[in-house]
């Protein structure tokens, strides 16, 4: 019983000590292919910046090449190889010089190998060969571009026994006799010594790319001793001298089946744990850093990145600049054309910006419409000046989409650390606040983050969930502004502006909050109140001294991208039962442009229902006479840019005097908007322009104080008083 005993115990922990040698090897086999893809990807990442950067100077690779190896210190050599084969240049070039200008296609199985890669864009591994420097080793090729794209090769030269010994480096390299086989032929051998076992050895494959390995380790005499426990020795003897005390031994065995018992949970709990890894592992692979839509990096790896670079500026005394970039009116585009116009869109876009990536600027996708660039190692705001140029640069060129050019623009918030923040989210939401006071400046800009921006953000977050509530109570009024008939004298129409009634802040022109209802979405709806309110008034009139008098309102180009929008103009129109000609919709030059084939079925069936089109701002937009043939237009209003020195400046006077020529040539009439001084009136009523609207006449007013005014004539007798004729 104890020899059969003391045999047990030896095959257990015999296969004990095999199953830790799997788990070595295992393990082992794990390391090798984790490190090989680790600079695998090091090397492909290095062909995709010269990919992208084909102009790259060789001062500019080596030291990127230089970096490389202080950064991987396992690396021979790196290499550039043109699209010929031919080694051109390779860092470090000392213990190398031998290899320039060396043909790495040195046989037809090679050149095979590399045409392959280079066709498909996939990186090729050379197996193991003898290096022209000497010694074993591999060569990983990585393509720089694909097809006919492709300009070369970026490629890692590895020592075989630097390789080795780095993945040995945890697991004690004396105890193991290593081997590695390419379909079962030895390639390698390392820790050479007579092993304790020809039966105790194990074979795992090695996943690597283009490659068939095999690692197969056994075990040294030293280390097969660590694992051998002295228990069945003494199991043995305690048996022999003491084989009378049953129940000791009863006992004893007891004891062993409950440690085999723990041996084999700890055993699954170990399969557990490599299974978890292997799981973790694949889910950062799954989770890389590159957002799938745009090819470029995403927040979340954006966001690291960022506050890693802050780190090292901080201990290097530098700043670091962050870009948030917005697309102007990309939403607009994007709802009107569709989901797939705006994909490509950001496509293209994000192709543009990636041109500005190197080793200082990394440039990444947000989400929506927006980017972010980030720009490391800034000396002086002179930097970020120039890289704010390069960016507005991208956007020069139209995008082509679908098939249909598209001019896009861009407006960007500039947050610089550390005066902007301290860290990666203050930067991050300051940037986003210039970007805001940017978009109110007009768009197509970009704003530096400075202090007491974020009090106004503060406040505009305020106004903005104040707006959700104006329309509920009721809180929205119209002014009207007369437009006097310089013909007649008279008033015979007026344009309704929206004002907001705050029940804190009073009374708020258009200019604070109709930028946040556009953001918001609620214009459309703000619009519609506009339309139903002016209709309202017209109905209040009817049967008055002012039932003649034209009311004029706006439309924004998302009211226009509204389907709905002629039909709820019609409702509005029967259910207070006026008149479509006592009412005129005026829309900015740069709404008309926009799609246009959809804007000329919109606006021919308003002017088909016999409402009247009114053309605002004209002369700062798009201009075309094109649109002036082809959209129904009744009237155009001059820009008040114009009329102001009208007066004092020759080209404004002249270009005033054109654009009521071709009006009236055209059969429309024409506004002078921003008439203040009786010298514009005087000089617009000499070349014939039909009607005048500013501060000169009047400024907004409610209606009560309309009808009074227009009830006393008040507005002509301030006119004709000092009137020249």
């Amino acid at each position: 019983m104890a020899a059969g005993l003391r045999y047990g115990l030896v095959q257990q922990y015999t296969g004990q000590i095999q199953s830790n040698l799997e788990g070595q090897a295992k393990s082992m086999a794990h390391s090798l292919e984790w490190e090989f893809m680790v600079h695998a990807d090091a090397i492909r990442r290095m062909a995709n910046r010269l990919a992208a950067d084909p102009q790259t100077p060789e001062r500019n690779w080596r030291e990127d090449a230089r970096n490389y190896l202080e950064d991987f210190r396992i690396y021979q050599a790196i290499e550039w190889i043109d699209a010929d084969f031919i080694i051109r240049w390779l860092e470090p070039l000392t213990t190398n010089e031998n290899v320039l200008g060396y043909n790495a296609a040195l046989d037809k199985q090679r050149r095979t190998a590399l045409e392959a890669a280079k066709n498909s864009g996939n990186y090729d591994v050379s197996g193991v060969v003898d290096l022209r420097q000497g010694g074993k080793g591999l060569v990983i090729y990585a393509p720089v571009g694909a097809g006919s794209d492709n300009i070369g090769f970026v490629a890692g030269v590895f020592r075989m026994d630097t390789l080795a010994r780095q993945i040995m480096a945890v697991h004690e390299p004396t105890m193991f006799r290593i081997e590695i086989r390419n379909k079962d032929n030895l390639v390698y051998t390392l820790s050479d010594f007579e092993a304790a076992s020809d039966l105790m050895s194990y074979t795992v494959p090695v996943n690597l790319p283009t490659l068939d390995w095999q690692l197969t380790i056994q075990p040294s005499p030293e280390w097969v001793s660590k694992q051998q426990s002295p228990w069945p020795c003494w199991t043995f003897i305690t048996i022999v001298f003491m084989g009378l005390l049953t129940s000791l031994t009863t006992l004893l065995l007891q004891l062993i089946l409950k440690r085999k018992q723990d041996l084999l949970i700890t055993r699954q709990e170990l399969d557990e744990e490599i299974a978890q890894r292997k799981t973790i592992q694949q889910d950062l692979v799954r989770l890389e850093s590159t957002d799938v839509l745009t090819g470029l990096a995403n927040r979340r790896f954006f966001m690291e990145d960022l506050a890693h670079a802050l780190n090292v500026a901080d201990r290097q005394v530098r700043q670091v600049a962050l870009v948030m970039l917005d697309l102007d009116r990309f939403q607009m585009l994007n709802d009107s054309l569709g989901h797939q116009f705006g994909d490509e869109l950001l496509v293209q876009v994000a192709g543009r910006l990636d041109k500005l990536s190197d080793e200082r600027i990394i440039v990444a996708y947000s989400g929506g419409d927006e980017f972010m660039i980030c720009q490391q190692r800034v000396e002086d705001i002179d930097d970020v000046i120039y890289l704010l140029g390069r960016i507005k640069q991208c956007f020069e060129a139209p995008f082509v989409v679908q098939n249909e050019v598209h001019s896009v623009t861009a407006t960007l918030g500039v947050a610089v650390y550390p005066q902007s923040g301290l860290d990666a989210d203050t930067l991050l939401r300051n940037a986003d606040i210039a970007l805001y006071q940017a978009k109110e400046q007009g768009r197509n800009t970009y704003q530096f983050y400075t202090e007491g921006m974020q009090e106004r953000e503060v406040m505009r977050l305020e106004l903005e969930k104040d707006l959700s509530q104006a329309l509920a109570g009721d809180e929205f009024v119209l002014h009207y502004q007369p437009q006097l008939n310089l013909f007649s004298g008279e008033v015979t129409s007026v344009e309704a502006l929206i004002r907001w009634q705050h029940p804190r802040r009073g009374l708020l022109p258009p200019g604070e909050f109709i930028p946040l209802a556009e953001e918001s979405g609620r214009i459309t709806d703000i619009g519609h109140w506009v339309v139903m309110a002016a209709c309202r008034q017209l109905a209040a009139w009817k049967g008055t001294r002012f039932e003649n008098v034209r009311v004029a309102v706006n439309l924004s180009g998302r009211e226009l991208d509204d389907e709905s929008l002629v039909e709820r103009i019609r409702k509005a129109l029967d259910t207070e039962g006026i008149p479509p000609d006592r009412l005129e919709v005026e829309l900015t030059e740069e709404i008309f442009i926009q799609n246009i084939e959809h804007n000329l079925g919109q606006l021919s069936r308003l002017h088909d229902l016999g409402v009247h089109l009114a053309i605002d701002d004209f002369g700062v937009g798009y201009s075309s006479l094109a649109y002036l043939r082809d959209f129904p237009v009744d009237l155009l209003k001059i820009d008040r840019s114009f009329i102001t020195e009208v007066t004092e400046r020759h080209d404004d006077a002249v270009i005033t005097r054109a654009v009521i020529n071709l009006a009236h040539n055209l059969g429309l009439r024409v506004v002078a908007e921003g008439v203040e001084t009786k010298a514009q009136l005087n000089f617009l009523k000499n070349h014939h322009c039909d009607l005048a609207q500013g501060y000169l006449i009047s400024r907004p007013i409610p209606a009560a104080e309309l009808e009074r005014a227009l009830t006393s004539g008040a507005f002509e007798k301030a006119i004709t008083a000092d009137l020249e004729l």
